[in-house]
């Protein structure tokens, strides 16, 4: 897949783990919401999904912008605002696969960091307020949109694809930036894993609960679809058996000392 084709792999998805249950009403074409089970327990799986014709040009590719941003919004907060009072709260699974945030004049004029950072707390307060929430990245998982789509979950699973890849920023961006070449930004990313793209340096940093090899990530096959399954169901049931509601476990990695120490500092610090 050419980063220039329009990413399928989001919708796909979603439709493969919902057993193409009926979308729901009111959503752009863009924002894709299903509400389905994960084994025996309800679930609301989202997707943002490119749209050729959307009226902003800048998040016609796959791109978060300003309407899907509070859109994702919305879709978690239902869930959250039904399940006030249930003491059994549904899942939410975000299926990602967003090529970054949208750039462009309008989204700056209206505020692209209101709406993304709308999303993102309305995922937070979901995980906050009990709700299990899973983000699977299937695809790219690019800037703010990742970060307003997915990045609060409880647990990330990742599939082992060389199409999938994390980063603040497109290559050719950074590239923009720094004042560096492609190539030798790809260079450094080799030597130092928070500047790389793939999905195993990701994984190296202890963000992710899972990575997983499928065998075909543009169209799952029954047992791809059954790996991912059982992982989901996985993540569930660790995030129930877990009673903390935060990020911590996150923080395992060797390359993540750094940060567990300036935390420890911050707590003694605060008290």
């Amino acid at each position: 897949m050419s980063t220039q084709q329009l990413s399928k792999r989001g919708a796909v998805w979603l439709d493969a783990l919902t057993y193409s249950a009926p979308l729901q009403a009111g959503f752009p074409p863009s924002v894709r919401v299903a509400d389905a089970h994960l084994g025996d327990t309800p679930a609301r799986f989202i997707a943002v999904v490119p749209d050729p014709d959307n009226p902003f040009p800048r998040v016609r590719r796959g791109e978060v912008g300003l309407v899907e941003a509070w859109e994702v919004a919305r879709a978690v907060r239902e869930v959250v605002d039904a399940d006030a009072a249930r003491e059994e709260k549904r899942a939410i699974v975000a299926v990602i696969d967003v090529a970054s945030q949208a750039y462009g004049r309008n989204e700056e004029a209206y505020g692209i960091h209101q709406a993304l950072a709308g999303a993102a707390d309305a995922y937070a307060s979901a995980r906050l307020a009990g709700h299990p929430v899973i983000g699977l990245i299937v695809g790219r998982a690019m800037s703010g949109a990742f970060l307003g789509h997915g990045y609060q979950a409880n647990r990330l699973i990742a599939l082992a694809d060389s199409q999938v890849m994390v980063h603040a920023m497109g290559k050719e961006s950074a590239a923009r930036v720094t004042l560096r070449s492609v190539s030798d930004l790809e260079a450094f990313a080799a030597r130092v894993p928070p500047m790389a793209y793939d999905i195993d340096s990701y994984a190296s940093l202890g963000l992710l609960w899972k990575l997983l090899s499928v065998n075909n990530a543009d169209a799952p096959t029954d047992a791809d679809q059954s790996t991912i399954e059982k992982a989901l169901q996985a993540a569930l049931d660790d995030i129930r058996a877990d009673p903390s509601r935060g990020l911590g476990s996150r923080l395992g990695s060797v390359h993540r000392a750094a940060s567990v120490k300036v935390r420890q500092k911050l707590r003694e610090e605060w008290r």
